[in-house]
């Protein structure tokens, strides 16, 4: 959530700011309501004083030997009364009024850092690097990941519909080992590299998800649970970060970084027609994702160890990938800064997006109220959030069936996995 003191004392620079996302967002509204709601506290507080200021010139009076009954006493006392009657009428437009700036707030994105490049969509994305072009396959007959797979009897979607409904896949046999063996190989890479892993909980609550962003703007993008106020979660990120919300921590606990394998559920809404088949797109899904909690001053340098944690991933892999720069045009809603990692998939030719790695400064703090405090100062600071997967399993299987695709049909596996599934081939 954008700080409100920021938008009143700077509300050019705010809206310039905005303006360079794709999308129309508009302050003046919450400027209005905040110079109304300005206006009623401050009549507000004229009047309590008031009230305070007569309630000790009745004592006053009285001590001093006025009649309790008299005339003078009960003027006093009768504006008094007055003034609790205008205060009753104004507390509640006040609230509302607040409520009003609160939920305008909420629909509010992030602003793009600085140093973010400026753009309109994802076409003026800044490729910053590319990695293991050497290792791109030469076979010019690869199958595309789903019929590799129904070939080898390892997934099946057919059935999988049944079950359920499209964009759900089952893994069979060593598909299953595979998509197991990828989730602990993350988690080891990942706990070897600093990260404390967490469970947490895969059904959340409203508030877990305005917190990191997902309400009100994404809610039909998830999944709820009709009879509960719980939804599915979207990703580990919600969950992981929550763990801290409406805490105060200690400035020497920071950063804190975690890493969390959680299914993960999305109705992928406004994506029917892409990617109908295979991993890429679907409702179910699994994620190792990588979230911190940083004091501002290494937030920039958090977000680099970040993407290099993610990288190192798909190194160890030996996946060829590229490293793109999101514009300002393209940036998730509570980013203020992205990178892409892009795995490539021989099949399409095509690089895949298989991780965002995205700083969201105090944006996702604010909305959470996660704050800390540093020794021997007065008052809190919010902290600062990161967070990007490590990697989505599913496309990590699609680009490990592709590019490790064998031209007798069978699939040769990545060395690091090889000792997980005790086996070198599906």
């Amino acid at each position: 959530m954008l700080d409100l003191k920021q938008i009143r004392e700077n509300p050019q620079a705010v809206q310039e700011r905005l303006n360079r996302r794709s999308g129309n967002f508009d302050i003046q509204p919450i400027l209005q309501l905040d110079q109304q709601q300005r206006e009623i506290e401050k009549e507000r507080s004229q009047l309590q004083a008031r009230g305070n200021e007569i309630g000790k010139l009745v004592g006053q009076k009285i001590k001093s030997g006025s009649d309790p009954k008299g005339p003078e006493i009960q003027e006093l006392r009768e504006e008094g009364n007055q003034i609790k009657v205008k205060l009753s009428n104004l507390e509640p437009q006040e609230k509302e009024l607040k409520a009003q700036i609160e939920a305008l707030l909420l629909t509010l994105p992030n602003l793009p850092s600085d140093s973010t490049p400026v753009g309109q969509s994802e076409e003026e994305n800044v490729e910053v690097r590319r990695w293991g072009d050497e290792y791109k396959p030469q076979n010019p007959n690869i199958l595309p990941h789903w019929e590799i797979g129904e070939k080898l009897g390892i997934l099946n979607t057919e059935r999988s519909t049944k079950v359920a409904q499209s964009r759900f896949v089952t893994l069979i046999g060593a598909g299953a080992a595979l998509e197991r063996a990828l989730i602990q190989f993350m988690l080891d890479r990942q706990t070897e590299a600093g990260y404390l892993e967490v469970i947490p909980p895969f059904l959340i609550n409203s508030e877990s998800l305005t917190a990191t962003g997902q309400l009100p703007k994404f809610a039909e993008e998830s999944f709820k649970c009709e009879s509960d106020d719980l939804w599915l979660a979207p990703t580990a990120e919600v969950p992981v970060t929550n763990l801290y919300r409406d805490e105060i921590l200690a400035a020497e606990q920071l950063p804190i970084h975690h890493c969390a394998y959680t299914p993960c559920f999305r109705r992928e809404a406004g994506s029917y027609g892409r990617d109908t088949r295979g991993l890429i797109r679907l409702h179910q899904f699994n994620k190792v994702e990588l979230v911190k909690l940083v004091h501002p001053s290494t937030s920039e340098q958090e977000h680099q160890a970040l993407v290099q944690n993610a990288e190192a991933i798909l190194q160890a892999l030996k996946l060829p990938y590229r490293v793109i720069e999101l514009c300002t045009g393209d940036l998730g809603f509570g980013a203020a800064k992205c990178y892409d990692l892009e795995v490539w998939l021989p099949a399409s030719g095509k690089y895949r997006e298989i991780s965002s790695c995205s700083n969201f400064l105090d944006f996702q703090a604010r909305r959470g109220n996660i704050r800390f405090k540093e020794a021997g100062q007065k008052g809190t600071q919010l902290v600062h959030t990161l967070n990007g997967s490590g990697l989505a399993v599913g496309r990590t299987m699609a680009a490990v069936l592709e590019n490790y695709q064998q031209p007798d049909g069978t699939v040769r596996l990545p060395e690091v996995l090889q000792p997980y599934l005790r086996r070198e081939v599906l």
